[in-house]
């Protein structure tokens, strides 16, 4: 993993996933320091991955005091249980839904849990962060924030985008990629991950960025994109976007046997 700073007290611990047909996808956790410091995310459910090592680099487990998961899918969980353990006094911050969610393979324990939904506010200490649902979303468990303090809005999915090399992917600053490849790979990834979107009232669906434009965040960081400080406008002008790009299908059968056949065999041992 790759480790990023954004300020002095943010870091960005970044992996990423070789996505074919579509580019490297980043996949970014976030540390907060401060008087209670927050963990945003634990990275990918996949063995090997690294993350408790890279956290170790950035913060002692167990100085961390809250957990903000920004929803239970799979790429979002992956160390979370370890951190748990490691961090004897930190709370996960998730909503019902999400623990009920997670407790299909795994109970959460109850007594740590801190329960918040959109709309409502979390004091940790030297900061304040205002919970938010993100406009584009694919787990209606999903909740994002907003940093008063620091200008930073942490988006969960929201503004994600593959992006063309791994190289990028891992990248300190989004301003690093190709204005067009990150133009397309916004209105991509908002249909992939929020197919929804091209079914919705359009007016109410607009409505939904204004609390962002309110914010006004000086720094986006998004769980599937570098980051992104001084692009709020642009953004979410790239969102309002979304109802109108093209709705994204995925390969069928008979391209995943063509994929297939330009991969090389694996070599069997001899006996």
């Amino acid at each position: 993993m790759e480790i990023n700073r954004i300020g002095r007290d943010v870091s960005v611990l970044c992996d990423q996933l070789e996505v074919p047909g579509i580019g490297f996808l980043p996949v970014n956790a976030f540390v907060m320091q401060g008087a209670e410091p927050v963990v945003v995310d634990t990275g990918l459910s996949l063995p090997g991955r690294g993350y408790l090592d890279a956290l170790g680099t950035v913060i002692d487990p167990a100085d961390v005091r809250w957990i903000w998961l920004t929803h239970p899918d799979r790429d979002h969980t992956g160390a979370l249980f370890d951190l748990l353990e490691l961090a004897p006094r930190a709370r996960l911050i998730t909503t019902y839904l999400a623990m009920g969610i997670m407790s299909t393979e795994r109970p959460l324990p109850i007594d740590r849990v801190y329960l918040l939904n959109p709309g409502q506010t979390l004091d940790a200490g030297d900061r304040t962060l205002t919970a938010f649902r993100p406009p584009l979303f694919d787990s209606p468990a999903t909740v994002g924030f907003f940093d008063h303090s620091s200008g930073v809005c942490v988006s969960s999915d929201c503004f994600g985008a593959p992006m063309p090399t791994a190289e990028l992917a891992a990248c300190d600053d989004v301003a690093n990629a190709p204005a067009d490849a990150l133009h397309a790979g916004q209105l991509l990834w908002a249909t992939v991950d929020s197919p929804w979107v091209h079914n919705v009232d359009r007016d109410r669906y607009l409505a939904t960025l204004a609390p962002l434009r309110t914010f006004d965040p000086a720094v986006i960081l998004s769980t599937h994109l570098p980051p992104a400080p001084g692009r709020a406008a642009e953004f979410l002008d790239r969102l309002a976007m979304a109802p109108d790009a093209d709705p994204w299908v995925g390969p069928d059968q008979a391209a995943l046997e063509q994929m297939l056949a330009t991969f090389e065999p694996e070599p069997h041992p001899v006996p």
